[in-house]
């Protein structure tokens, strides 16, 4: 028996912990143990892998740089992401277009630089087809520390001809086929006025609302149309809203108008108000509601299924815990349960959750100055993986086949004669409106112990298996806590990073091989805290 320690995080494999039928009076009840179940010979079908069709990333231009790219070929390699989506393709910093005496100018060459690595890893974009280049555009409103312009184009036949130069330029450099598996969406949350038209007079929402809709009605009708004149085939959609915001309006003017629409996405955050918020100043509030998200997606795919239109996908591009990437909670370990929760509960309700964001190399509020900020990414900017690093990477681990379950914080799974059991605990820690995220998970926050949880499999061939199992919850792959430790240093030195590192490695707590009898069984019990999240596999020798 080989077994691995990491870090003193004490993993135990333990006695059972069983409710005591007919308690004495005045003895404190002993908890049940909780049970997962599986037989490999009952199969609930094909594992969906809807979480990774997609990941979100900051803007365009950062993927030119060595270590962004270099942590999405990671990402992609151990979570198995498919797309990736990121805002100011057409900012100025990526040098698509200007004018020579009025003449339309395109440049590809940063945007070629950038597909062109996706093709070499295997991963497709899913193209934002934003914001607006400062030569097309009608003013001079912009968002971010890039800049990046959020008016309507001044001419929109520039505009529109400008669209389909590109997509058939995408057409004629990556194959007509390639290009009809990917996913063209227009625009960015542009039911907020810091990203659509801008709103200097401070009117109402509601008052504003009216014209950015109907003028975004117009952008969206125009690029559609230009998209389409390249290929019939080609996929394009929106409202790509804050917030799942004019769904409806959106479905309906397609409808009235025959706009394509080829698809609906959507963003949403598991926050208790407000919409954006680069700097954190505001102070968020992780929702108390167990069904925050997962509820909001599952009415949006009712809102479609009940329009004329009820056969289109539905694409969240962007989800995470928080809408600021100044926000601790990204760092902490409860992010690893929270992604997982929701994936499982969401289930086949969505076509694609993409996470925002793989990596914190992240500049809506310029280069940040701390490696451990709050911000978006599952991995740091010094490689760092965080606990949502692993609920991705586990979630990649699972076989094809997902097995009858009837426990719902799990997921059970067979790969040939192979199987992996990933479950975890969920629970709602955060005190409510009376502290913000950032001064509560930038604390020390120990988990509490639950019932162990015992692990219950049948059907397994008789003979020898490699047993690993990997663990992520306080302490265990908490680069936070590990970061805490060190006096939560504002930079790094090489040591530290190295230190971080193997904190956070992701390493089994556990290897060893087992027997399995001619009865097929196994059953193993795992020690279980709030928020801690298990893989086990089983793999024959």
């Amino acid at each position: 028996m080989k077994i691995i320690a990491l870090f003193g995080s004490i993993f135990a494999v333990i006695a059972t912990a069983t409710m005591a039928s007919g308690a004495e009076a005045g003895t404190a009840p002993v908890l049940k143990t909780r049970v997962i179940s599986a037989d490999l010979e009952r199969e609930a079908g094909a594992m969906s892998r809807m979480y990774n069709l997609c990941v979100g990333a900051g803007r365009a231009n950062e993927g030119l740089r060595a270590d962004w790219q270099r942590q999405l070929r990671r990402v992609r390699e151990e979570c198995g992401f498919r797309y990736i989506r990121f805002h100011g393709l057409f900012c100025d910093d990526m040098g698509v277009y200007f004018e020579n005496k009025g003449r339309p100018v395109y440049n590809w060459q940063y945007i070629d630089e950038l597909f062109d690595f996706l093709q070499s890893i295997g991963m497709k974009p899913f193209v934002e087809l934003g914001f607006m280049p400062s030569g097309l555009a009608s003013g001079s409103q912009t968002i971010f520390w890039y800049r990046g312009n959020v008016t309507p184009p001044r001419d929109y036949a520039k505009w529109e001809a400008f669209i389909a130069a590109f997509v058939q330029h995408c057409t004629e450099r990556y194959g007509r086929d390639e290009v009809r598996s990917w996913y063209f969406e227009v625009w960015n949350e542009p039911n907020l006025d810091g990203f659509w038209m801008g709103n200097p007079a401070k009117k109402p929402y509601e008052e504003w609302s009216v014209g950015a809709r109907a003028e975004y009605f117009k952008l969206y009708a125009s690029t559609a149309r230009a998209v389409k004149s390249v290929d019939q085939a080609y996929k394009v959609g929106g409202p790509a809203t804050a917030g799942e915001g004019w769904i409806d309006e959106t479905l309906a003017y397609c409808a009235e108008t025959k706009a394509p629409i080829d698809f609906v996405s959507t963003h949403s955050y598991a926050t208790m108000s407000g919409y954006l918020d680069e700097n954190g100043n505001a102070g968020t509030v992780f929702s108390p509601d167990r069904e925050s998200i997962t509820a909001g997606v599952k009415k949006v795919r009712a809102k479609i299924d009940q329009s004329p239109f009820s056969h289109l996908p539905l694409h969240y591009t962007e989800w995470s815990a928080s809408y600021t990437p100044s926000d601790p909670i990204h760092d902490n370990y409860v992010s690893a349960a929270f992604i997982l929760d929701k994936i499982r509960h969401i289930g086949a309700a969505a076509d694609s959750m993409s996470y925002w964001t793989f990596t914190d190399i992240f500049e809506e509020a310029g280069p940040r100055a701390t490696p451990f900020h709050g911000g978006f990414g599952l991995l740091n900017y010094e490689d760092l993986a965080k606990p949502s690093f692993f609920a991705y990477q586990f979630l990649n681990r699972l076989g094809g086949t997902q097995l009858a379950c009837s426990d719902a914080d799990s997921f059970v799974c067979r790969d040939g004669a192979a199987v992996q059991a990933l479950f975890w605990d969920f629970t709602i820690t955060h005190p409510g409106p009376s502290v913000i995220n950032q001064v509560y998970y930038v604390q020390d926050h120990p988990a509490k112990s639950l019932p162990a949880t015992e692990l219950k499999l049948s059907g397994l061939k008789p003979g020898r298996y490699e047993l690993a199992a990997r663990q992520v919850g306080y302490r265990v792959n908490d680069v936070q806590s590990a970061w805490r430790d060190l006096g939560s240093p504002p930079q790094l030195t090489r040591t530290q990073v190295a230190a971080l590192s193997q904190a956070s490695s992701g390493a089994p707590v556990l290897v060893e091989s087992v027997e399995i009898g001619a009865d097929g069984r196994f059953t193993r019990q795992f020690a279980m805290r709030e928020n801690d999240v298990w893989l086990v596999e089983l793999r024959p020798l």
